[in-house]
């Protein structure tokens, strides 16, 4: 304490970060793959979600931990495609952290699953910073947001491992850029993985598809 003010030198996020490794080793132990999916509301997430699971049901056991302020309306969307899915509400957080994922697998019961999605809160700020303790990031920025987006939320796309630009079915209808799009998060996060998608027709979700295969052998394999 120096004239009344207190000097905290600790990181606010070391104890979450502690438990997202704890929880990383664990899914690593059971040799389960699980993948934090992020963006703003409204750019398909649930739906490219669903389209995941229906490329790959058959070769894998999946579960998904839905994640929303309020409301089901999710969870039953997944549900419909028979697979094992939870709803988490987070009481007006806007974020998932690795307790609150912890929570939700827990209730999830994650036993015999090979690959588990995480679809975090609708929102380009609060999600990228807290470790959810997955082992890879995504996220998804759709057509009618905007191409600028890198430029307005540089953190969120700085932290994935791979973003997925989906609605490109919608391209005419919107000045939207690709390339320019491509380039401005390429400056922010040099080894990202850009997939262009439509949830919509299904274009590009057998190479988003191809990524996952390759990412949860890798997971299980080392």
């Amino acid at each position: 304490m120096v004239d009344g003010f207190l000097e905290i030198k600790q990181n606010i996020f070391d104890d979450n970060n502690r438990q997202a490794d704890v929880l990383r080793a664990e899914m690593k132990q059971k040799g389960i793959f699980m993948l934090n999916l992020m963006s703003s509301p409204g750019s398909g997430k649930t739906s490219t979600v669903v389209r995941t699971i229906e490329a790959l049901r058959d070769e894998m056991k999946i579960g998904v931990v839905e994640a929303d302020v309020d409301s089901d309306v999710d969870a039953q969307t997944v549900a419909l495609t028979g697979t094992k899915v939870i709803q988490l509400h987070t009481g007006g957080m806007c974020h998932l952290d690795a307790g609150m994922t912890s929570q939700g697998l827990a209730g999830l019961e994650t036993n015999g699953l090979d690959f588990i999605i995480l679809e975090n809160i609708g929102n380009l700020l609060c999600p990228a910073e807290f470790d959810t303790g997955a082992a890879k990031n995504a996220m998804i920025l759709s057509v009618p947001e905007g191409d600028d987006k890198p430029l307005k939320y540089p953190l969120m796309f700085s932290k994935v491992d791979i973003l997925l630009i989906n609605k490109i079915d919608a391209m005419s209808f919107f000045n939207f850029d690709l390339q320019a799009a491509c380039e401005r998060v390429r400056r922010l996060n040099p080894h990202v993985k850009i997939i262009p998608i439509s949830a919509k027709t299904g274009e590009g979700i057998g190479e988003w598809a191809d990524w996952l295969r390759a990412e949860v052998k890798n997971w299980k394999d080392n």
